[in-house]
């Protein structure tokens, strides 16, 4: 199947013609065989070793895909091949479209960054450990200076432990109203703006998207980022079932075969999953993890912010959106990484021990995904898996991504202006 504008399917429309410069992804014929060399090995190591059971990978320069693979299996047991339009739990790739629907809402000027949440949540009132009730504002839920936290980022016995707290990927069938309730038991693990902790403030704007916009967050959503971009695999309940791919979790001698209630050991936690909440209408719209889509959807979604934000965002805002907004401290995915609104943001490549470019966006995704943006050299790159969490935080996205630089002519490229 030949990438193309239509395949994209974005129509030519006047209101789209600014942006369609940056989503035109066509196949080039021009990508060099060390790339796909570099690549190719790569995941197929990743295969050989047991590391990954299936993954498709995507990598755009200016605009152009100069390499899409998709590789092993959709599902092991069954002997279902990986497939590029395979549909994938999309985990906190959630998170970038969800900003992205928020800062819509601060465009149309339905609320502001500087809102304490009680002006959308009046109910919502977390307390610090000495019993006080700090101000909490939607900018420090999306950049996660909140004092709120994740469950599996907390050690085993916590309070979000306790109060089994749900991180939008388990207990399939929960209300966000009833998870919120149990969120605000939980005692702030410091005050508001005063340290980073990777957090649910996600699926708190997400009620406040719900309530400023008079929608629910599924139709916000599609109505600022999935309808016009034509996203067609992207949402929080899988239309079709039968095209998501089986996820598994990191094992010895392999990855084991995910089942609903399973607890994967991360740091000095766990995450728990439910897979099967990607099929159940019932369970809440999770802001920081509840949608599938595709690597094509991931992809063309980055390269709309790549280029600018036309047609769902403002340049200005999407500049915001890709700026630093933490403190030097966060090392938000370690030394030289801050965070921006929706991804970490590469503040010090040297620090870092990364070749991409200053300014750099990247994230992931628990269920075993990674992708980055570098806007010197123009490069997009998805890489998702069906492996927990080796597709995630493994050696595989540093591997993609060295693959990436070690391959291609772009790696020579210099920008003064970017360091």
């Amino acid at each position: 199947m030949e990438w193309s504008l239509l395949i994209i399917g974005i129509p030519i429309m006047n209101r789209y013609l600014i942006g369609l410069a940056g989503i035109m992804l066509a196949t080039s014929a021009s990508a060099s065989d060390a790339l796909t060399g570099q690549l190719d090995a790569v995941i197929n190591r990743a295969i050989a070793e047991n590391r990954i059971v299936g993954t498709v990978v995507l990598v755009a320069q200016n605009g152009e895909i100069v390499y899409r693979r998709a590789a092993g299996q959709s599902d092991r047991e069954v002997g279902v091949p990986m497939h590029e339009d395979a549909v994938f739990r999309l985990a906190s790739i959630t998170k970038p479209i969800v900003s992205a629907t928020l800062m819509r809402l601060v465009e149309e000027g339905k609320l502001t960054l500087d809102d304490p949440v009680t002006r959308w949540l009046p109910t919502f009132r977390p307390q610090r450990e000495d019993g006080s009730e700090p101000v909490i504002t939607l900018r420090q839920l999306l950049t996660h200076t909140s004092g709120l936290s994740y469950r599996f980022m907390e050690p085993t016995g916590s309070e979000y432990d306790r109060l089994n707290i749900s991180d939008g990927l388990d207990q399939p069938g929960l209300s966000l109203n009833e998870n919120l309730r149990r969120l605000e038991q939980a005692p702030l693990v410091f005050p508001p703006g005063e340290g980073w902790r990777y957090s649910l403030g996600l699926d708190v704007l997400g009620a406040v998207i719900a309530e400023a916009s008079g929608k629910t967050l599924p139709q916000a959503v599609q109505e600022a980022v999935v309808g016009p971009l034509q996203l067609a695999d992207t949402a929080f309940v899988a239309s079709d079932p039968s095209r998501l791919v089986t996820p598994y979790a990191d094992g010895d001698p392999e990855p084991v075969r995910m089942t609903d209630g399973m607890a994967v050991p991360i740091w000095q936690s766990a995450a728990h999953f439910a897979p099967s909440r990607a099929t159940n209408a019932d369970s809440y719209p999770s802001g920081g993890a509840g949608m599938v889509g595709t690597a094509a959807d991931v992809l063309r979604f980055l390269e709309v912010i790549r280029s600018g934000g036309e047609p769902i965002l403002a340049p200005d805002t999407v500049s915001a959106m890709m700026q630093n907004q933490v403190s030097a401290q966060a090392e938000t995915q370690g030394p030289g990484w801050g965070f921006g609104y929706g991804w970490a943001v590469l503040n010090d490549p040297d620090a870092a021990g990364t070749p991409q470019s200053k300014g750099t966006i990247q994230w992931g995704g628990a269920y075993g995904h990674s992708w980055f943006v570098d806007p010197v050299k123009k490069l997009t790159v998805v890489a998702l898996t069906n492996t927990a969490f080796e597709g995630m935080s493994g050696a595989f996205p540093t591997e993609i991504r060295d693959a990436v630089y070690e391959g291609a002519d772009w790696a020579s490229e210099t920008d003064d202006t970017a360091h």
